[in-house]
């Protein structure tokens, strides 16, 4: 195999996006990638096309909520204790964040990457003749206690004033949009600019495809170390060298190691551990992706059943499982329907969504053009692949793209 131009570092729904847009560029690509494509986090996200949340998941609660964390194995936010002396550096510089600038300018990079997010999704799958991958039928956001209904309605507030798309759903309107959701849920907010994918493996799948027959190789080797060359970067893999004039770093989770080598920036990257629980007899369920607020979780109708989703847990990327979280979110389900959905041959999942402090990814071009950079993007992967791809194909051949300021590595 002669070098190529460019090798792509990860086989997920970022790394493969991008390759494929490098390849129309006319660019020779090679993925590598320990794992097939698409059976990482790509695998087992959530599926929404979650463009209303431009909001990092923490806000100075997190103080009051840290002895929850540390205590309940179950909870929706969870931080082992054993990896608490390796995750405090992360958490205090997240806590930095919260201040009122550092916030704002947080909330405006997700926005902004947000507000391109389902045009871009439109386009590449159109691109590649398959948009029935996404349904852009919108999501809901439903409480059932009457008291949570003010959290609700200055949430709603926060949005508006962010330009989301949203309207407030009575509870009967709801049952009339999703009938065999319960008679208890009080309302909701309806996000009509967001959407699910009905099968994220396959969509990944499906880009993989197309990159092939636009010339993209894929190769399943694990990289183990990288350095910058004369006229280029050299990887060292499992099975040999590989050689190109440029690289990008799309793998997520285990991005921080090669950035290091090549950059020499020690990155604050850390991971959310993610767990879903698949139904396969309930995908006739919810004809949209359903949020509970109080329960914080998150059911999406798929091909092969119902997912639910959204735990996170704070552990790395060391320690086994704990599927029992999986199993938590059927529990959490029940009273949501006016009959308690079944459990009968689910599958629990469990993966990793690489966050930075400030919640906003890393998207950039470094090393004067050899190294390029994507990743970070937490539980908004998936959300924000095919707009990250368009910006890191403008970004292969210039030197500069203003709009990314907020995503540069030397912000750390």
């Amino acid at each position: 195999m002669s070098d190529p131009d460019i090798v792509v570092v990860g086989a997920g729904i970022i790394g493969v996006a991008c390759a494929l847009q490098l390849a129309r560029l006319g660019r020779h690509v090679v993925v590598v990638d320990q794992q097939a494509p698409g059976r990482g986090a790509s695998y087992g996200n959530a599926g929404h096309l979650a463009t209303e949340q431009v909001f990092p998941i923490a806000d100075v609660s997190i103080l009051k909520r840290l002895p929850g964390m540390l205590l309940d194995p179950m909870g929706p936010l969870r931080l082992d204790w054993k990896y608490l002396p390796h995750a405090l550096p992360w958490f205090l510089r997240l806590l930095w964040n919260l201040r009122p600038a550092s916030y704002q300018r947080t909330v405006a990079g997700i926005r902004t990457l947000n507000e391109g997010s389902l045009g871009a999704w439109q386009r590449l799958l159109h691109s590649i003749g398959r948009p029935q991958l996404l349904r852009e039928d919108g999501s809901l956001l439903v409480f059932e206690q009457a008291d949570s209904r003010p959290a609700l309605e200055a949430l709603q507030r926060r949005m508006q004033q962010q330009q989301v798309p949203v309207a407030f759903w009575s509870g009967d309107a709801i049952r009339q949009a999703a009938p065999q959701l319960s008679e208890h849920l009080q309302g909701g907010l309806f996000f009509p600019g967001t959407g699910h994918f009905i099968d994220p493996y396959h969509v990944v799948c499906e880009l993989v495809q197309a990159a092939k027959a636009q010339g993209v190789q894929f190769l399943q080797r694990e990289v183990k170390d990288a350095r910058l060359e004369e006229h280029g970067v050299s990887l060292t893999t499992d099975q040999g060298a590989l050689s190109a004039r440029q690289v990008l770093i799309a793998c997520g989770a285990h991005s921080a190691k090669l950035t290091a080598a090549l950059t020499g920036k020690k990155i604050p990257l850390d991971t959310e551990r993610g767990y879903h629980l698949m139904l396969p007899h309930e995908q006739h369920r919810l004809p949209f992706a359903v949020t509970s607020l109080e329960r914080k979780f998150i059911m999406t109708p798929m091909t092969d059943g119902l997912r639910l989703a959204g735990t996170v847990e704070f552990a790395g990327l060391d320690r086994p499982p704990n599927m029992q979280r999986a199993w938590q979110l059927h529990r959490l389900s029940k009273g949501l329907f006016r009959d308690d959905l079944s459990a009968r041959d689910a599958t629990p999942w469990m993966g990793f969504r690489p966050s930075l402090p400030d919640s906003l990814p890393i998207i950039d071009r470094v090393c004067e053009g050899k190294v390029l950079l994507a990743f970070g993007h937490q539980h908004l992967g998936l959300t924000q692949a095919a707009v990250t791809a368009e910006m890191v194909r403008e970004l292969a051949g210039k030197d500069q793209v203003q709009s990314l300021t907020p995503y540069r590595l030397d912000r750390f």
